[in-house]
C-alpha cells in the first residue's frame, strides 16, 4: 500500500466520520470518495491503517473510526490553513464597532467563536502586571543556600530560597545579581518569559549552574505575579456531542469549570509552523480531557510585553479539524489586528 492512498483512505474516513458519527466501511469509502480502486482494495489499506493504530473497530462493528493518532496524522497532514470567509470577516468587523471596551471584545469575539466553530471556545486572558523590574539581589544564607530578591517598581518586593548544587560564595551571588540586575532592568514583570538561556551563557562557566538555578527562580516569582483567567462561551455545544462524549463530559464540564486545568494546557502548548497548537485526546495529558480536542492560536494582547496568550476551541475529538483550525488562527490574527489598531 503507498504511503498517499494510506493517507486518502485514511482522509476519507475522517471525513465521513466526523460528517456521520457512523463507523465506516469500505463499500460507504468506495462509494463516497473517488479513490479509483475497489472495495476489495480499500479494505486491505484499512487493515493495515488498523495495524498501525490509526483506525479501530468500535465493538463488533464491521466499520471503522479515528484513532487519536489517526486524528493526529490527519491534522498534520494539513497543510493548507484557510483564510475567514468575506461572512466570518464581516462578523468580526461588527464585534470590532460594537465592542466597547478590551474585556467586551474578548467576550464577543469567544461568543462569535463558538457559534462558528459550533464548538466550546475560550480565550486566555491575562491580567497583566505592569509593574517593571528595578533590582534583583541575591543574598547568602548558607553556603549552598541563598535567597534571591525580585524588587519592582511597583515597590512590591518577592523572594524565594534557592539551594545551589555546589557552594557559592557571596562574592559570586553578588556579582550574579548584578548581571540579573543589568539584564532584566525595566523589563515588564509580565514579559515572559525571561532570557534564561542567554542570562546562563552570560556568566563564567563555573558560574552557570548557580545562574540557572537563580534565574529559573526569578522566572517562577514572576509567573506567580501574573494572574490569567478564562473567557468561555458554548458550552451547550459540547453538552449537544454528548453521544460522542458519554460519561465522560461531566468530568470535561468541570475541567472547564475549575479553568486550572485549561490555563495550565494553554501555557504548554506550543505553536507548530502553521501558527497552531493543537492536542488530541491523550495528548492533553489530563485524565478529564482524555476524550477531547483542543485548537489554539496565540492573539496579542492590549499592553503585551512579549506575552502571547491564546483563544481557541475545546471539543471531542471527532470534530472538523480542518475548519476548526481555519477558523481559529484566522480568528486570532484578525484579534491582534484589531487590538493593535485599537
Amino acid at each position: 500500500m503507498s504511503d498517499t492512498r494510506r493517507l486518502q483512505v485514511l482522509r476519507a474516513i475522517v471525513e465521513d466520520y466526523v460528517h456521520t458519527r457512523e463507523p465506516v466501511g469500505s463499500k460507504a469509502l468506495a462509494e463516497r470518495h473517488n479513490l479509483e480502486v475497489s472495495p476489495a482494495t480499500i479494505r486491505n489499506d484499512m487493515a493495515h491503517l488498523e495495524e498501525e493504530g490509526l483506525i479501530a473497530a468500535p465493538h463488533t462493528s464491521a466499520g471503522r473510526i479515528p484513532t487519536d493518532q489517526g486524528y493526529r496524522l490527519f491534522v498534520d497532514k494539513i497543510t493548507e490553513v484557510r483564510r475567514l470567509s468575506k461572512a466570518e470577516r464581516r462578523a468580526m468587523d461588527i464585534l470590532a464597532e460594537t465592542a466597547d471596551d478590551y474585556d467586551s471584545m474578548l467576550e464577543q469575539t469567544v461568543r462569535l467563536l463558538a457559534m462558528l466553530t459550533n464548538q466550546v471556545a475560550v480565550i486566555q486572558h491575562p491580567q497583566h502586571v505592569t509593574a517593571r523590574i528595578r533590582h534583583v539581589d541575591i543574598v547568602q544564607m548558607t553556603p549552598q543556600k541563598a535567597l534571591v530578591i525580585v524588587i519592582l517598581s511597583s515597590g512590591k518586593v518577592e523572594q524565594r530560597m534557592v539551594t545551589l548544587a555546589e557552594a557559592v560564595s557571596e562574592e559570586s551571588l553578588h556579582h550574579l545579581g548584578q548581571r540579573l540586575s543589568e539584564q532584566l532592568f525595566n523589563r515588564s514583570s509580565s514579559a515572559l518569559p525571561i532570557p534564561v538561556d542567554t542570562l546562563i551563557t552570560a556568566v563564567e562557566p563555573d558560574l552557570q549552574p548557580a545562574m540557572a538555578v537563580v534565574a529559573n527562580a526569578v522566572q517562577t516569582i514572576l509567573e506567580s505575579g501574573r494572574v490569567d483567567r478564562i473567557v468561555m462561551a458554548g458550552t451547550a455545544n459540547l453538552a449537544r456531542s454528548g453521544g460522542d462524549l458519554g460519561p465522560a463530559i461531566g468530568p470535561i464540564l468541570e475541567a472547564l469549570e475549575e479553568q486550572v486545568v485549561l490555563l495550565r494546557l494553554l501555557h504548554e502548548m506550543q505553536q507548530d509552523q502553521r501558527g497552531l497548537s493543537i492536542r488530541i485526546g491523550q495528548e492533553t495529558s489530563h485524565e478529564s480531557l482524555q476524550e477531547t480536542a483542543v485548537v489554539a492560536a496565540e492573539y496579542t494582547p492590549v499592553e503585551n510585553h512579549g506575552t502571547g496568550a491564546k483563544l481557541g476551541v475545546v471539543g471531542p475529538t471527532r470534530m472538523d479539524y480542518g475548519s476548526t483550525m481555519s477558523t481559529v488562527r484566522a480568528m486570532a490574527r484578525y484579534l491582534s489586528r484589531i487590538l493593535s489598531e485599537g
